[in-house]
């Protein structure tokens, strides 16, 4: 529930004398609807502007990060699903992708194919749902229906992919827990069909839409300066002019070999992200469709014999390599051996930099596990960018940032 109470902004026989002094202190969440999850952010107003914000960054607290000091290496997969539960597969490619630089594995080509698309196609069910929900705050409901309808047709290609709708815990270390099969192309190619159309009704429902334009437009501008110097990264540094996307200057997985763009704008307010993520999703519809139609053949897991990567259940019920090499991962302590180093790896995730840092320490988890969020940097620019805008403007400047709070967990 949202609270109110009053504060002098000076003290004396004369304080709150006058309409300026004069100011309130507003709780907005952590159950307002247009918080979209457990946030809170505490508002001085004077009137209906915004003097001063304080986001409480902790205030969803999982201890996410002390979980990846306790638990194997394939089993904290199922954590990072609940970090950024939008785009959960973007997550889990994230963890590993660190992981396997920790220790030195190299994927196959079909495996770095795999988690390029399912990346993709977490990064387009992430920007549908974060300019929904804009749509949705700034009150255009048709368009939010638009986009949630779109992210089903993902969720019914991730479930027959995996298993799993939301939380999908896909990927493993050295590979992925399933190869893609025929019905999964046959969905994915169906998606890369039909979602173009939807995405033009979209963008002539809202990008020329007056209230919404006039909501978003000039609101909560970051200069890419401040950017840089905040530590931005992902649509919200690129809305601001900062041409930096992980994908094309630090290539990971199969992304060298497709042809893309990044996008890129100058005004930095809340209708500049809009519009790059809407820009996104057609480039990541090119990467996808590039990624399906070069399908690598071959295995999407490295080979048993390096004990890393868990043996198919083929080669657990024939072979006695696939079922010593089961036991030893599943079933005892041994694990695979850790080297006593440390490493840092990131991706372009859906909201910006996802990075990890890991120590190893010859054990079968992690002796310290960190995680570079970019919700966690982007909420801290919520005092900066709301400052001297209306209490009405709070929505459309939190949208456009699209702050997870399970990522701001510490």
């Amino acid at each position: 529930m949202s609270i109110a109470t009053a504060e002098f902004g000076t003290s004396g026989p004369e304080a709150g004398a006058r309409s300026e002094d004069y100011l309130w202190t507003l709780n907005f969440g952590p159950q307002h609807p247009a918080t979209h999850t457990t946030l809170r952010i505490v508002l001085k107003l004077d009137g209906e502007r915004v003097v001063d914000a304080m986001p409480e960054m902790g205030y969803l607290h999982s201890g996410f990060e002390k979980l990846g000091e306790h638990l194997t290496f394939n089993q904290y997969v199922t954590v990072t699903d609940r970090m950024n539960y939008i785009s959960p597969m973007a997550n889990n490619v994230a963890w590993h992708h660190a992981v396997e630089a920790l220790l030195g594995i190299e994927l196959t080509p079909r495996c770095a194919s795999i988690r390029t698309i399912i990346a993709e196609l977490a990064r387009i069910s992430d920007h549908l749902l974060s300019n929904g929900a804009v749509g949705l705050d700034t009150g255009a409901f048709t368009f939010f229906l638009y986009a949630f309808y779109q992210r089903e047709v993902i969720y019914d290609i991730f479930e027959t992919l995996c298993g799993a709708r939301f939380t999908n815990s896909y990927t493993r270390v050295g590979g992925v827990s399933q190869d893609f099969t025929p019905l999964v192309i046959e969905k994915i190619r169906g998606f890369l069909k039909t979602f173009p159309k939807t995405l033009d009704d979209m963008e002539r429902l809202l990008t020329r839409n007056r209230i919404f334009v006039d909501r978003t437009k000039g609101v909560g501008v970051l200069t890419k300066e401040e950017a840089i110097n905040r530590g931005a990264t992902g649509p919200v540094a690129r809305a601001s002019g900062v041409t930096r996307d992980l994908r094309k200057d630090e290539p990971y997985l199969a992304y060298g070999d497709f042809d893309f763009q990044i996008c890129c704008a100058s005004a930095g307010d809340c209708y500049a992200r809009y519009l790059i993520r809407m820009q996104e999703m057609r480039e990541s519809l090119k990467i996808v469709a590039q990624a399906i139609e070069n399908l690598p053949a071959g295995p999407v897991n490295v080979g048993i014999d390096q004990r890393t990567a868990l043996p198919t259940k083929q080669q657990v019920y024939t072979t006695i390599e696939g079922t010593i090499s089961h036991f030893e991962l599943s079933m005892s302590n041994r694990g695979f051996e850790v080297p006593h180093e440390e490493s840092y790896a990131a991706i372009e995730a859906p909201n910006g930099e996802l990075g990890f840092y890991i120590v190893g320490d010859g054990g079968e988890t992690a002796y310290r596990a960190r995680c570079r969020p970019p919700s966690l940097l982007h909420f801290a620019l919520f005092p900066h960018l709301i400052r001297g805008h209306t209490l009405s403007d709070v929505v459309a400047v939190l949208g456009s940032l699209n702050i997870i709070a399970a990522e701001l967990d510490r």
